[in-house]
């Protein structure tokens, strides 16, 4: 495993591992105990950065996590977040007020079992609190020892700068593949003007890339692609077809579409870490393959030609049913 840096100094493997799907999986029942043998395995493979979030589950992501990690935190970059709040009937809002986020740090770390978060994101922005009264409490945590580096997580450019002003942003974690190009326009270049990380969440586009998906797929109602565009009508049809031509790039270099997929996602930059998410030990090696695969120049530039900004049908998540979110 190849290592990369976030930020100011924060060292991570060049992948990392995203649990959300331990706790929210895209149909069936989670299983604890193959979600744990999941993480051990990520972390003998060194697969270092780890993340979850308060909001996974909700809490239940971070207490899987924190059983995984025990007796092997030395090995781990773990990150959280806080930020969306769900109530009874699994309605979320955002609240980044100070008192809000000193309370979730406590919690995460209860829960995890930690004396400090490595990489603490806010999750999402609140309209009605300035991200410069979220920031002055998230650096506080920093200078008390609760927290190593912060993040942020789909916040605008804009945002982004306001929020680096008042403590140094490590990483921003963003929907980013060759099916969600969007981040490439505006983001990147300010992150790479202020040296701010781009952890890239969803980089095999929901399932899209990994190439097991077909055109007549069908999901469960517990599963989010059941409501998602791109999975929707025509769109899904559409999107498969797309990527045929990449998956017969895959065949003639002997790898799968996914490897393929994230290892154009490597190329983008060393300050690039994406976390594909998964709870299968085959799938996880099978991801974590793809930092040793070698792309030359050309083969960036012919896979992002197949896979062209904007080729997706379909937008790539269902309005979110959140009250107070800025940007």
């Amino acid at each position: 495993m190849r290592s990369r840096t976030l930020g100011q100094g924060l060292v991570t493997s060049a992948i990392g591992l995203g649990c959300m799907g331990m706790t929210q999986p895209r149909g069936g029942g989670a299983d604890e105990s193959e979600s744990i043998r999941t993480i051990r395995r990520a972390l003998d493979l060194g697969v270092t950065l780890i993340d979850t979030a308060d909001t996974y589950g909700p809490h239940t992501n971070e207490v899987i996590v924190g059983k995984a990690i025990a007796g092997r935190r030395s090995e781990v970059v773990l990150a959280t977040k806080f930020g969306i709040v769900k109530d009874a009937q699994g309605r979320r809002s955002v609240d980044g007020r100070p008192e809000y986020v000193r309370r979730c740090c406590d919690a995460s770390l209860a829960r995890l079992g930690i004396d400090h978060i490595d990489l603490y994101y806010q999750h999402r922005i609140a309209s009605d609190v300035p991200v410069e009264e979220t920031w002055g409490a998230m650096s506080e945590l920093v200078a008390a020892g609760k927290v190593r580096y912060l993040g942020i997580s789909e916040a605008s450019a804009a945002t982004v700068r306001r929020a680096h002003a008042v403590h140094p942003v490590a990483a921003s974690q963003n929907e980013y593949s060759l099916f969600t190009r969007e981040p490439e326009s505006e983001l990147m270049p300010t992150l790479r003007e202020l040296g701010i990380g781009l952890v890239p969440y969803s980089p095999l586009g929901k399932g899209l890339l990994s190439g097991a998906i077909g055109a007549d797929a069908t999901f469960d109602t517990k599963d989010s692609r059941a409501i998602n565009p791109r999975y929707q009508g025509d769109n899904i049809g559409r999107n498969v077809a797309a990527i045929e031509p990449l998956r017969e790039l895959a065949r003639a270099k002997d790898l799968t579409v996914a490897q393929l997929a994230l290892a154009w996602l490597l190329r983008q930059g060393p300050d690039v870490v994406p976390i594909p998410g998964t709870r299968s030990v085959s799938r996880l090696e099978e991801n974590a393959a793809a930092v040793a695969v070698e792309l030359t120049g050309e083969d960036v530039a012919r896979i992002g030609a197949l896979l062209p900004p904007g080729i997706a049908a379909g937008d790539r998540r269902a309005a979110e049913p959140m009250v107070n979110a800025g940007a």
